[in-house]
């Protein structure tokens, strides 16, 4: 078990049939339900009809992505001129989520999840995220392999790059508690030279 406190959904958060808010403004948790039986599982990963009688403007995905990656591989924060759903259909990822939209009234504050399935974790949430465009995501693989799927309602090859954004997991001022010691973690180039989030001043997520 995970000494960090991590988003559990309640039912004060409920919005609609399987969809919670957080902490953060326009961050919503989709519940999925496995079923299981001798053949293996299925699930529902999001019901788009519902999701966006929650949201301002309906998601529109145009794109979908799959990584899969191996223990302590960290990638983040990173946030785009887009906005995503994620899910983890195996493995478990920690997941901590950044605000950094500087008109929002949660700038700077943060969220963690541990998002997948994997019977080391049993805690961990099953199901998905819809992050809004300017609240930054995290991923660190938990267990032996990860499969992460992400959906995005821009395409990758006509984004405005002035709107990619990587800041620093370590940033001082954010005091992340990552469970993984720093020198076991592996990160990309990008992220090793990140900025720390008060370095972020020109950049307009819309």
């Amino acid at each position: 078990m995970l000494n960090i406190p991590l988003y559990q959904p309640t039912e004060t958060d409920h919005l609609a049939d399987g969809i919670f808010k957080t902490s953060l403004p326009g961050l919503l948790f989709i519940q999925s339900q496995k079923h299981t039986d001798k053949r293996g599982y299925f699930s529902e990963v999001a019901r788009l009809p519902e999701l966006n009688t929650v949201l301002d403007k309906p998601f529109k995905p145009v794109q979908i992505n799959h990584a899969k990656n191996r223990k302590n591989v960290i990638k983040g924060f990173h946030a785009e001129g887009w906005n995503k759903l994620v899910t983890v259909p195996n493995g478990v990822a920690f997941s901590v989520l950044l605000d950094v939209r500087k008109d929002s009234p949660t700038f700077g504050k943060w969220q963690a999840f541990l998002l997948g399935d994997d019977a080391e974790f049993p805690n961990a949430l099953y199901g998905a995220l819809y992050i809004p465009r300017g609240v930054a995501n995290s991923v660190l693989v938990m267990t032996e392999t990860l499969n992460y799927f992400y959906f995005f309602d821009k395409l990758y090859k006509d984004r405005d790059p002035k709107k990619d954004v990587a800041i620093n997991l370590f940033d001082p001022t954010l005091n992340i508690p990552w469970p993984v010691e720093k020198d076991k973690l592996i990160i990309s180039e990008r992220d090793q030279k990140a900025v720390n989030l008060n370095d972020l001043y020109d950049v307009e997520f819309k």
